[in-house]
């Protein structure tokens, strides 16, 4: 089954631990003759291993029913939870599973990958809390409306006897046909 998206770690992230290495080595080299500059040396190596480690992170896919961060997959409907760490490159995520363990998803790409790869993460966890929030109100997704209680029909009281109420038919049927019940347009008595 072929991803809908692949994510991989961005180059720029080898490239500038290659070039930290580098100058680490060319500190370390000059270190010899100024000692001072072995600080320097440290600190360009600690930044090369840094850079290194985020540019081997392992491919991460999207797939129709899971999530798989190189040979690790996680179906969707195990995410219960999905909260963003505040970065934004590299992309840091917490999930939480329906097995109460909790995966740390580290994504060092540019800021347009990164931020596809977290609306896609957070499109497609559907039973997860994003940020704390359910995910039909985060996305507005719509929601069935509960069925509306049917009205109650009003219940009938009889007021008055059968023999009454046919009185009170045929006293109106009378009035109406001798004209005293008209509607209030028309002449009144001045």
């Amino acid at each position: 089954m072929s991803p809908i998206a692949r994510f991989t770690p961005s180059r720029q992230y080898s490239r500038g631990g290659l070039v930290a290495l580098v100058l680490a080595v060319a500190c370390a080299v000059l270190a010899w003759q100024w000692p001072v500059t072995a600080v320097a040396a440290l600190l360009f190596f600690f930044s090369a291993s840094v850079l290194l480690f985020l540019a081997f992170r392992p491919v991460i896919e999207i797939h129709s029913t899971h999530l798989q961060v190189g040979s690790k997959i996680v179906p969707w409907n195990s995410i219960l939870r999905v909260d963003r760490t505040g970065w934004i490159t590299p992309l840091g995520v917490f999930l939480e599973l329906d097995t109460k363990s909790r995966i740390f998803i580290l994504y060092p790409g540019d800021l347009d990958s990164s931020k596809q790869l977290l609306r896609m993460i957070r499109k497609y966890s559907k039973h997860a809390l994003l940020d704390g929030l359910p995910h039909r109100q985060v996305w507005g997704d719509f929601v069935p409306p509960v069925e509306a209680a049917r009205p109650l029909t009003s219940p009938k009281y009889q007021l008055l006897r059968s023999e009454d109420e046919a009185e009170v038919e045929r006293m109106f049927q009378q009035l109406k046909s001798a004209g005293r019940i008209d509607s209030q347009s028309g002449s009144d008595d001045k």
